[in-house]
């Protein structure tokens, strides 16, 4: 499909940009086409503004040189005709006319129906005017304007092609650029929707091979198959916890999440999430050490907050070895509101820290599964920041252990009521 859509990218830029080069090309060729033609009839203008009785040198005729002005080259003839179209002078400057083509020349210019026009057949541009002696008519040779068009057409031509050529290497980067992000989209798109399935799959063998076992004994009592029915519902919990995950980060993905955001004592919020925390820290003899600061307000969704600090303090429980600590800290330092949350034990390898927050990634499989983790808990944590306009990073190490940073700055700030 990226291939595809790589080529669709390519075909279609391509095909807009020889567009608008073949309009700004062929615009250039008619204003390029209407020059040579007003400095054509401008110089026959200027030769049948001259006295036929002067010398043609002291008309200003000029006589071809090589540093004069393009204008200066154009080869014209002029005549002096009587109302019979009789020649009585002619003169010409850079050409020179046979008798038979001046001839016909004249008879056509003096037949058409307009005052100026080119005769095709000749190869020439006339210009006539009415004069008390008859008629002055002032002759150019196309072949100044065809060389010249010629030039221009094949000097335009060789450039449009160098810049289509150019234009194509150009589109093939900004295609592989444009449609980076794209293609990690599909990408991870494909892996998620496969870890899904893998994640789903696992429940759902589950229950249907406990079924199974069921159907097998028609004749026995609920309690004698309390086991099966119990890991059934086990596993059933388990797989609406992973579809409840999937549909909030599609959700979030898709912006469809309500938000109601509101002023609330995050503080309050904090020990609501914090207190449950207890009695798992005390079964797996786990300290929590937490430092709150009171009276702490932040304008958002205080269930999404809940959610978030719970996913934190959550994994945090589930990577502490016995015997190990858990810090909690909520503190507001700046206009800003700073939540910690660290907890002792094997630091996360640095190749794997980069990509905590990615969806359905563990750093260590087996022990994933051996907690009931998806992966999903930390992209569900970020999704919420996110919302919340803040940030969220992670650090690992021997020393310190695995710290989780979030930051917010609110918006509004609402000190409670007083009495």
């Amino acid at each position: 499909m990226i291939k595809k859509l790589r080529k669709k990218f390519i075909c279609i830029n391509m095909i807009l940009i020889s567009l608008v080069l073949l309009v700004i090309f062929g615009a250039l060729v008619i204003f390029q086409s209407k020059r040579l033609e007003i400095e054509t009839t401008t110089r026959m203008e200027q030769s049948l503004d001259r006295s036929f009785d002067d010398n043609p040198k002291k008309l200003g005729i000029k006589s071809e040189k090589r540093n004069a002005a393009p204008a200066d080259f154009i080869p014209i003839y002029f005549v002096l005709t009587d109302m019979n179209g009789h020649i009585l002078s002619q003169y010409d400057t850079n050409t020179s006319l046979s008798s038979d083509t001046l001839s016909r020349a004249v008879e056509e210019a003096l037949s058409s129906s307009r005052d100026n026009g080119i005769l095709s057949d000749l190869e020439l541009r006339f210009l006539r005017r009415v004069v008390p002696e008859g008629f002055k008519i002032a002759f150019s040779d196309l072949s100044y304007e065809i060389s010249s068009m010629r030039t221009m057409l094949i000097n335009y031509t060789i450039t449009l092609f160098l810049c289509i050529i150019a234009f194509f290497f150009i589109t093939l980067f900004l295609a592989k650029w444009a449609l980076h992000p794209v293609e990690e989209a599909w990408t991870q798109q494909n892996q998620f929707v496969a870890d899904a399935s893998h994640e789903l799959k696992t429940p759902l063998t589950v229950i249907l091979a406990n079924l199974n076992i069921l159907l097998a004994h028609p004749d026995d009592t609920i309690r004698q198959q309390m086991k099966w029915i119990e890991n059934t519902q086990a596993e059933s919990a388990r797989m609406k916890k992973l579809v409840d995950h999937l549909l909030f980060l599609a959700k979030s993905d898709a912006s469809q999440i309500p938000v109601d955001f509101s002023s609330f004592n995050l503080s309050d919020a904090a020990w609501s999430c914090l207190l449950p925390f207890e009695s798992i820290a005390f079964e797996k003899k786990i300290t929590i050490v937490e430092d709150i600061a009171p009276d702490l307000w932040l304008f958002g969704n205080e269930e999404q907050i809940k959610q978030l600090m719970i996913i934190l303090l959550d994994n945090a429980c589930k990577y502490t070895c016995a015997n190990g600590t858990v810090q909690f800290h909520l503190s507001e330092e700046q206009n800003k509101i700073l939540l910690t949350v660290q907890n002792s034990g094997d630091p996360i390898a640095p190749k794997d820290l980069e990509h905590i927050f990615e969806r359905f990634y563990r750093s260590d499989k087996s022990r994933a599964h051996k907690n009931g983790g998806y992966g999903l808990g930390l992209s569900i944590a970020q999704s919420i920041v996110q919302k919340h306009h803040g940030k969220i990073r992670a650090t690992s190490n021997a020393a310190e252990g695995t710290v989780f940073y979030v930051t917010f700055f609110p918006e509004k700030k609402k000190l409670p009521a007083t009495k």
